[in-house]
């Protein structure tokens, strides 16, 4: 079993799809950045989260244009068939972490898994920390 780590525009190893209709046309093959930027417009869209954090790592490739839509996130490919999704989170101050984080794990899953037909093993949910939003509005 050969694992793929690292970020999503890190890792430029793109895996086909396992069992698309239509793939005696041809192989198909989706790049690590697309699974990343599903996970992070479905996690911009659970209640509670605010944004998802990147490392340290994620900062200085910023410096050199790394885009946005892939931070705090890491694509891992487990085996032919199978993804790991790992998740840096910051929470809106005051929600049940626990209940967030279900949340999250279930809605990435679920729009990885139907859009691109890829199955996910696990969607791991970092709580990097936590926001009052009313600060936030009060520094715009």
């Amino acid at each position: 079993m050969e694992n793929q780590t690292g970020n999503a525009v890190a890792d430029t190893g793109e895996f086909a799809v396992a069992e698309v209709s239509g793939s005696e046309y041809g192989q198909i093959k989706i790049n690590n950045n697309v699974i990343a930027i599903i996970a992070h417009e479905t996690a911009k869209k659970v209640p509670g989260v605010v944004e998802l954090q990147g490392s340290l790592a994620d900062d200085l490739a910023g410096i050199i244009g790394k885009r946005a839509k892939d931070k705090g996130i890491r694509i891992e490919k487990e085996n032919e068939e199978l993804l790991t999704i790992d998740l840096t989170v910051v929470l809106e101050f005051g929600v049940k972490i626990p209940d967030i984080c279900l949340q999250l794990q279930s809605a990435v899953k679920d729009a990885v898994e139907d859009m691109t037909g890829q199955k996910v093993y696990a969607v791991n949910v970092m709580v990097q920390g936590i926001r009052n939003m009313e600060s936030k509005k009060s520094e715009e």
